[in-house]
């Protein structure tokens, strides 16, 4: 009989929720189905999505940030169909494979001199665990801090870095000797650094969460106090990294010297989940100091065959179709066209953000009405008034977005690097009818809001 992949896909076609909530989770089903995102998705291309009955979504979330490229990419399709024709010998375990030296020196190439090792992840919550071990075993230290609202992942070493309550409750005790200090605060900085016990500070160049942003003058003395103190400096650029705020690393905006870097999410080309932590020759050395420790930190797929081509040709297709330039490029392009509907709608206060990650950040307008229909969400639950603009956005006009964080009032976009200006008009012209909408009271985004807020209600209690 034999595996048909177009049988099975044709014999369950549109039970895509019902097995998902029977048998993996079925809260987050709920939630789709609440918020109307629960689609019959069958194909993806470009910066967009198909649906079962042929509708196109623009995809501005982008797998958070995976599909830097887009979707099925024909560069990254046929280096994966080669190499499975290849038969490569993979996972042989007791060898030292050809690809993954050379995705090690590409990578290594595109970071500053100080790097000299790679080692690969299947995802970047495994990049922090390793980066974790390494900067304990360079040290000697057993502390590490990171900022608040920060997410680096969520296994048990990542999870204890997470600067947001709701992800690490019911699961404590974490693991010790984690602290935290406030984003972009030099001064508690200081205070926690000065015993000169902390091995690592761990933090994004731009926070995931909110999309925070801090000074250049916080980040020149984050790099000064951390070789002041003996502390490694670990950079996250795993939502960041790869061109997505318009350098190819987002430390670099910032002139930052890491010890340590973690990559992952773009890196896969969205195929083949891929990751990395970077660091230094001497950092590395502390880790595999003898024969007796050469697989002292090790895991079965790291060196995958078929996720080493997808990195290769990532990062080719980057330099070939010169989208770390392009993503600077558009996102200037956002912010120009965007601005305006800061200056024009009081629920828009803000946008922030570095190339093609930009955060939309909403609050209390000024005018009663409006005012006192924003409060009555927020006393529903925090944050819940972006949900409104992520909705409609979604249904009326065809945009997948996300809310930046639970209890934030800050909607992201993350969109594909290949985006231009077609796909920042759309996007632009999308937000301004729904902001509209808003301002004049509309029952389609109040209407929706109330209905929110009584789920939010109930679900509190």
């Amino acid at each position: 009989m034999g595996f048909d992949l177009r049988e099975v896909l044709n014999a369950r076609r549109g039970e895509n929720f019902q097995l998902y909530s029977r048998n993996i989770n079925p809260q987050l089903v709920r939630v789709l189905r609440s918020i109307g995102f629960d689609r019959f998705y069958e194909r993806g291309e470009g910066a967009y999505l198909y649906d079962r009955d042929g509708e196109r979504y623009l995809d501005f979330l982008a797998g958070f940030g995976t599909f830097a490229l887009g979707r099925a990419h024909p560069v990254l399709k046929k280096a994966l169909h080669d190499a499975i024709d290849a038969d490569l010998p993979n996972l042989v375990q007791m060898d030292a494979a050809l690809l993954p030296g050379v995705l090690a020196e590409e990578l290594l190439r595109r970071c500053h001199s100080g790097m000299g090792r790679v080692f690969f992840t299947n995802s970047g919550t495994e990049a922090v665990e390793a980066a974790l071990k390494f900067v304990r075993s360079a040290t000697r230290r057993s502390r590490v801090l990171d900022c608040d609202h920060a997410f680096h992942g969520l296994t048990y070493g990542s999870l204890s870095l997470n600067g947001g309550s709701d992800f690490r409750k019911g699961f404590g005790p974490l693991l010790p000797g984690f602290d935290q200090v406030r984003f972009g605060d030099a001064e508690a900085l200081e205070r926690a650094l000065s015993s000169r016990d902390v091995a690592a500070l761990v933090i994004e160049p731009i926070q995931g969460k909110g999309v925070n942003i801090a000074t250049q003058a916080y980040w020149d003395s984050v790099q000064e106090l951390c070789r002041r103190y003996g502390t490694l400096l670990v950079v996250d650029e795993v939502q960041t990294g790869l061109g997505r705020t318009g350098r190819l690393w987002a430390h670099e905006h910032y002139g930052l010297v890491p010890d340590v870097i973690t990559v992952s999410k773009a890196l896969s080309g969205g195929f083949v989940p891929v990751g990395a932590m970077i660091c230094s020759e001497r950092v590395a050395n502390t880790v595999y100091s003898s024969m007796e420790r050469a697989m002292v930190h090790s895991s079965t797929f790291k060196n995958n065959q078929l996720a080493m081509v997808a990195g290769l040709a990532t990062l080719q297709t980057i330099d070939d179709e010169g989208l770390v330039d392009r993503a600077r490029l558009t996102g200037l392009a956002f912010e120009k066209a965007l601005a305006p509907l800061v200056d024009r709608y009081e629920l828009l206060h803000e946008v922030r953000g570095k190339g093609l990650m930009i955060g939309l950040v909403f609050g209390r307008p000024e005018s009663l009405r409006l005012r006192a229909r924003f409060l009555a969400l927020e006393a529903a639950h925090t944050g819940l008034f972006s949900q409104t603009i992520v909705v409609p956005l979604f249904e009326r006009h065809r945009i997948l977005t996300q809310v930046a964080g639970d209890g934030m009032n800050v909607v992201k976009i993350l969109p594909p690097l290949i985006c231009g200006q077609e796909e920042v008009d759309a996007f632009v012209a999308a937000l301004d009818d729904v902001l509209e909408d808003a301002h004049r009271g509309s029952s389609l985004v109040w209407g929706f809001a109330r209905t929110l807020a009584r789920a939010s209600v109930q679900r509190d209690r």
